[in-house]
């Protein structure tokens, strides 16, 4: 599959999920350095919020943008995920005053599972994954032009609907 990074074409390597498909196994850090996984997500409505580098103006939109949605809708967790190191994740959340989950793929484990590596880049495509209570995707969405924001509605609306 192909994106655009300010209008550069891209490649993105793998498939994505496919509305109905339960995720494939994963397992990432979160900010306290502890080993997160799939299993984790189970039991809970949830919003993955993929950005490549949360020290971009984009991705610092998408973030907060999300966290002011989403993070006290009852029912529905949000994770967000990038490459970003577990210290710039934290000297983030510590600069703008959040606490929030956020998980590092240092490995790209997230990003092969989830075929949204940007190889050329070594990020993670800038996507959106709504997650029902037993990991089955709900709403996907990878944007087609990497500096473009997601659809913060349709991903909230999605989630609220498992509810």
């Amino acid at each position: 599959m192909e994106i655009t990074v300010k209008g550069n074409p891209m490649t993105v390597e793998g498939q994505l999920p496919a509305v109905g498909e339960v995720i494939s196994a994963f397992s990432l850090k979160d900010m306290k350095g502890n080993t997160v996984s799939a299993e984790e997500l189970k039991g809970k409505v949830t919003i993955l919020s993929v950005f490549p580098d949360i020290n971009t103006g984009v991705c610092d939109q998408q973030t907060r943008s999300f966290n002011e949605i989403a993070s006290n809708i009852e029912g529905v967790r949000l994770v967000s995920v990038s490459r970003n190191t577990i210290e710039e994740l934290n000297e983030w959340c510590a600069a703008k005053g959040l606490d929030m989950d956020m998980w590092s793929d240092a490995d790209r484990e997230f990003a092969k599972a989830f075929g949204i590596f940007i190889p050329e880049l070594d990020k993670l495509a800038r996507s959106v994954f709504v997650l029902t209570e037993d990991n089955e995707v709900a709403y996907r969405e990878m944007l087609s032009e990497l500096t473009d924001e997601p659809n913060y509605e349709a991903a909230v609306e999605a989630a609220k609907d498992l509810l």
